[in-house]
């Protein structure tokens, strides 16, 4: 072992009981299994929780501190690390076995149980994208039953939970050969709730949700880019006898612009400028998100030049500025020429100046 408990947690040797555990909280509220998407986040909530273990026992840290960490994991086994630790120092936090967690139980379970999160795809324009809109979905999901108002109860009549006697909460003490070790879970009887139907409803059967068509609105922020997902609180399935509903996920795609490409919150626009607009200059109007504008084109502008137009991108999705519009000349060759063009351009080719190939690209290479 060769854990620095110190940097598991973020703290220094010589922070406060009340530091180390503050800091253990923080962590583990982020990666909780129970919680957190982080795809590591058992692997970590166990490193912080083995950490903040050893760190809060006086004994064990003033040991973890003599010894080092290498020498103290050669004395201390990972039970030796939780014994005679209280294990509702987690349970309190988030509910479920933490001592199967670690100890091979396998069991997570919460105190309520929580609806499942929904995920939905949605498709739209590059301009609600940009500015942002209001759709009104329609899902197919478990919601709280009418009936009993979510309670599973007939009549919404609710009694003590026997098992727990209303606590929500189960305690058992686990006896090994590392020690006795206190857990809490949630109560199987009642789901955490503490509270049972006296009479099971009949519109749900006593799961206090229902399959139903639901509509709901979505407001899509202004700036969202292609590939983005969205999180709704609450608008998930709801969650039986009353417990928390899930989240609703929504994953976005944009429909390209026909005119502008997006980067970031950065937009280019290709604009087609003549021969004779790129040698003597030009004035002309250009499409901006919200209306033309006038550009000057320099003279003798080559094709590829970039001209910066400074706000004029898409707008940041948290609200804090926008992003730029690029605009690139490029110098279109026409396909066709009149009788009289083609006259000019010859006029044009006799008055250029004679270099040789070689110079031309040397000059051009620039």
């Amino acid at each position: 072992m060769t854990k620095d408990y110190y940097d598991v947690l973020g703290v220094g040797k010589g922070s406060s009981k009340d530091e180390i555990k503050k800091a253990y909280k923080q962590l583990a509220k982020k990666f909780h299994p129970d919680i957190s998407k982080e795809k590591d986040a058992e692997a970590r909530f166990k490193e912080i929780s083995e950490a903040y273990a050893v760190l809060s026992d006086d004994k064990k840290k003033q040991q973890y501190d003599t010894f080092g960490s290498a020498e103290f994991g050669q004395k201390y086994s990972k039970e030796d690390i939780f014994k005679g630790f209280d294990f509702s120092e987690f349970e309190d936090m988030f509910g479920g076995s933490v001592f199967d967690m670690f100890f091979g139980g396998g069991g997570r379970r919460r105190r309520q149980s929580r609806g499942n999160d929904l995920q939905f795809s949605m498709t739209i324009d590059f301009e609600e994208a940009v500015f942002g809109i209001k759709k009104d979905i329609t899902l197919k999901k478990l919601a709280k039953c009418k009936a009993c108002d979510g309670t599973g109860a007939e009549n919404k009549d609710l009694i003590s939970c026997p098992n727990c006697n209303g606590q929500g909460q189960v305690r058992s003490v686990q006896r090994t050969m590392f020690g006795a070790f206190q857990t809490v879970s949630a109560c199987r009887a009642c789901g955490g709730q503490g509270q049972t139907p006296k009479h099971d409803c009949n519109t749900c059967g006593g799961e206090g949700v229902v399959e139903e068509r639901v509509e709901v609105s979505i407001n899509i922020p202004a700036g969202v880019d292609d590939g983005s997902r969205l999180r709704v609180p609450g608008e998930g399935e709801a969650g039986t006898r009353g417990s928390r509903a899930g989240d609703l996920y929504i994953d976005v795609s944009v429909r390209p612009s026909d005119i502008f490409k997006r980067e970031g919150n950065d937009l280019y626009l290709d604009l087609p400028i003549t021969f004779s607009q790129a040698a003597l200059g030009d004035e002309i109007k250009i499409p901006t998100l919200e209306k033309e504008v006038k550009i000057k084109i320099k003279a003798a502008t080559q094709s590829g030049t970039h001209y910066k137009l400074s706000g004029k991108g898409v707008p940041s999705v948290n609200g804090y500025g926008r992003g730029d519009l690029y605009v690139i000349a490029n110098i279109i060759t026409p396909k066709k020429l009149s009788k009289d063009q083609k006259a000019l351009f010859t006029k044009l080719k006799k008055t250029e100046e004679k270099k040789s190939i070689l110079d031309r690209i040397k000059e051009f290479a620039k």
